[in-house]
């Protein structure tokens, strides 16, 4: 049995978190209508570097938006799913087919894998691209352990974020959920042997699960800061998003108060609000985050618009202090 440890965040007045440099994230040429996804990107929830480009992660389009040196974004189609479509949500009445992809990390030799949230059968698939290769691999195996461990996952499973830190993989639990049969929900981080879940990609046994640290991230009038992604900064410390969403589960999205930052240390968590250039708090939903790895306290961050009409936006987020 894993008994979580439990982490308080402090808010830290020295610590400043500013939001710029909004950008919509339009296609920068138009995809043939059988691709069945929109002009942009829309439901933006995670964002990766490597060496040459950045790729968004759509929860909702079955499309990664890769950003090129030159500005330019481009579609990467995943397979189509359930009904043949790649676009999915409440007004095609399909919202329950989506993969729901909320994570990623970038692993050795350039491959990108994203994780489902989790939050319902159909979003217990992962997507590893390798190159130019697309794999869907099933990931129920590991989720229901997740799901099992109610350290972790407390109420509802919804995975939110994951970096790779040395040898481990860190999952991040976004307590968003809605309490069950006495159960809370919980924000929450677990750690995966790296090697184990490399095997397990190439087909041996799910990876064993470790360390579980529970948090309490604060909250505004009364809805409490919730995980929404995570990344590791050039010096190797997790730096992290989380909202105050007032969503009833982790099913329908709902009103967001507010966002922070917070840097991890090895026994304490900073947080800070994160302010637009005004200094006035922001409510956009900013759901992905990456370190920029040559301007340390500088990171690349996406908003998920949650309109269907409405472009995915990436930004700026400035952290000083």
């Amino acid at each position: 049995m894993v008994t979580p440890h439990q982490v308080t965040a402090v808010p830290d007045p020295s610590l400043r978190a500013t939001l710029r440099d909004l950008a919509p994230l339009p296609y920068h040429r138009a995809s043939p209508a059988g691709d069945d996804i929109p002009a942009f990107v829309r439901a933006a929830s995670a964002i990766r570097r490597d060496a040459t480009r950045r790729i968004v992660i759509q929860d909702d389009i079955n499309a990664f938006g890769i950003l090129a040196l030159d500005g330019s974004v481009t579609p990467y189609l995943l397979p189509v799913g359930p009904g043949g479509r790649r676009t999915f949500g409440e007004a095609l009445g399909n919202k329950r087919d989506k993969m729901d992809l909320e994570a990623c990390v970038m692993l050795a030799g350039g491959r990108l894998l994203a994780f489902g949230s989790g939050s319902t059968a159909a979003r217990e698939r992962l997507v590893l691209l390798s190159g130019e290769v697309v794999s869907i691999v099933d990931g129920s195996e590991l989720y229901e352990k997740l799901r099992a461990l109610r350290a972790f996952s407390g109420s509802e499973l919804n995975l939110e974020g994951a970096v790779v830190v040395g040898d481990t993989l860190r999952l991040f639990q976004r307590g968003n959920g809605a309490s069950l049969e006495g159960i809370e929900p919980c924000n929450a981080t677990c750690d995966l042997p790296l090697a184990e879940v490399l095997r397990w990609l190439e087909g041996g046994p799910a990876p064993t699960i470790d360390r579980v640290v529970r948090y309490d991230l604060g909250s505004i009038r009364g809805t409490p800061f919730t995980f929404t992604d995570a990344t590791v900064t050039s010096d190797g410390s997790v730096a992290f998003i989380a909202c105050a969403e007032a969503s009833p589960d982790t099913y329908n999205d709902g009103e967001v108060l507010g966002c922070c930052f917070g840097l991890m240390g090895a026994t304490a968590i900073r947080v800070a609000t994160i302010v637009d250039p005004a200094g006035e708090p922001t409510k956009l939903k900013i759901e992905g985050v990456e370190a920029r790895a040559d301007e340390p306290g500088v990171f690349d961050v996406v908003i998920d618009m949650d309109r269907q009409d409405t472009p995915a936006q990436l930004g700026t987020l400035v952290v000083v202090g």
